[in-house]
């Protein structure tokens, strides 16, 4: 808390997508970040509709639901990621919490920065512009026939776009956020706060859309333009929230969720040096000292993950860190669980490596480790502290398969692969 002092922005990265220790202690972070330093939002990786029906409950907006009903939206694979135990264990402390506030304005919001819901934002367009201006909709309804053709599957899109076979929609999808932008004072004026909040949920799924429309069609041109995409609009939509938040005077202060990969200064890694940039870095070059990023690392125990993409949730074991890893050399420390300051001269110094860092997404193949899971990295550059747990355990999913449930046999596999 000392080292975060009056930060505006502050990042809880993880090393994993399926880590108990990572989501309890961002958790525990991100409450006192609320209580004593007066923050109010907490921004995911996940899906931008998907998250705002959470931030509905967690503000008492609209029809009642339960904790756990909030998080049924999501669906889509990994959904393990927010449908999971810490996760509903939060999301019922902050409806606790907002319950407890007298202003609205002090209540907590809960988003997603992320674009992979095409269909459901086009969805949501519509229904919104269903309730404000009904011609408008059916104008929004003919831009996004343009996508809607192609189903739930918008990656059937972009490669159609790529190879010719179909018209781009970027046009469309400009024009309907360039409508909306057009009609914002109008749309948001209409009842008060509660039509500034629900003009602004819509005008972010319609910035979602045409930023998703380009994320998929430059899919097929190569890795670093997608990430790129990507990290940027979840970069823009952090921006737009903090704006959004501060329009009443008010100094709004966000905390972020996402992988290391994600949040920690791409320039001090290996995706640097390939042209890739991220959250982490766009947020330091916005923000400056107002940003602080926090990294998390472990070097043994087990995960939550898929053994394949869309595979069922499986409770793997992570296999003891690769010589010559950050990971390997906290271990060495003989100190279960500790923080460091990587502000600090000396830390910086000791640790300016490059060394391998491990990260494991979604998907886990320890048969593959180092060329799958490890990058280098120069940790002091990356973060502003990092946060080791030596041995960690898999998050428990709310919907177990016998894979997660049985765990993963006990032979292990040759180290050093």
């Amino acid at each position: 808390m000392d080292s975060i002092g009056d930060a505006r922005v502050v990042l809880l990265g993880e090393a994993s997508h399926g880590t108990h220790e990572f989501y309890n202690e961002r958790a525990r972070i991100t409450r006192r970040l609320i209580t004593e330093k007066g923050f109010s939002a907490v921004a995911v990786e996940a899906d931008w509709p998907d998250a705002y029906a959470v931030n509905r409950y967690v503000r008492a907006v609209g029809d009642g639901t339960s904790a756990i009903d909030s998080l049924s939206g999501f669906q889509r694979f990994p959904h393990w990621m927010w449908r999971n135990a810490d996760v509903l264990d939060f999301v019922t402390y902050l409806r606790e919490h907002n319950d407890s506030v007298s202003q609205d304005t002090t209540k907590v919001g809960f988003y997603g920065l992320d674009l992979y819901s095409l269909g459901a934002s086009i969805e949501a367009v519509i229904d919104y512009l269903d309730k404000v201006d009904p011609d408008a909709a059916r104008r929004a309804r003919d831009r996004y026939a343009c996508l809607e053709q192609f189903g739930q599957d918008p990656q059937q899109y972009g490669y159609a776009a790529y190879l010719g076979a179909s018209e781009p929609c970027e046009e469309e999808a400009v024009a309907q956020l360039v409508e909306m932008h057009r009609r914002a004072s109008e749309y948001a004026s209409r009842d008060g706060q509660v039509a500034e909040e629900e003009f602004f949920q819509a005008e972010q799924n319609a910035r979602l859309v045409k930023n998703a429309e380009e994320y998929y069609r430059s899919m097929f041109r190569g890795r670093d333009t997608s990430w790129n995409l990507r990290d940027t609009h979840m970069a823009e939509t952090l921006d737009a929230l903090v704006n959004h938040l501060s329009r009443h005077g008010q100094r709004a202060k966000v905390v972020v969720w996402e992988h290391n990969s994600h949040l920690g200064d791409a320039r001090a890694t290996e995706m640097g040096e390939r042209g890739e940039l991220n959250v982490g870095q766009l947020v330091r070059e916005r923000y400056g000292r107002e940003a602080f990023l926090v990294g998390f690392s472990t070097y043994q125990g087990t995960v939550t993950a898929a053994s394949d993409w869309g595979g069922d949730a499986e409770r793997k074991r992570v296999r003891p860190a690769l010589a010559g890893s950050y990971e390997a050399l906290f271990h060495e420390v003989g100190i279960p669980d500790f923080l460091l300051d990587l502000r600090d001269v000396e830390t910086r110094k000791a640790l300016r490596g490059p060394l391998l860092e491990r990260a494991i997404g979604v998907i886990y193949k320890p048969e593959t480790e180092r060329w799958s899971h490890y990058f280098e990295a120069r940790l002091p550059d990356q973060f502003d502290a990092v946060l080791h747990f030596d041995e960690t355990r898999a998050v428990e999913p709310l919907e177990r398969a016998p894979a997660w449930e049985t765990g993963e046999p006990a032979e292990t596999f040759p180290t050093g692969i």
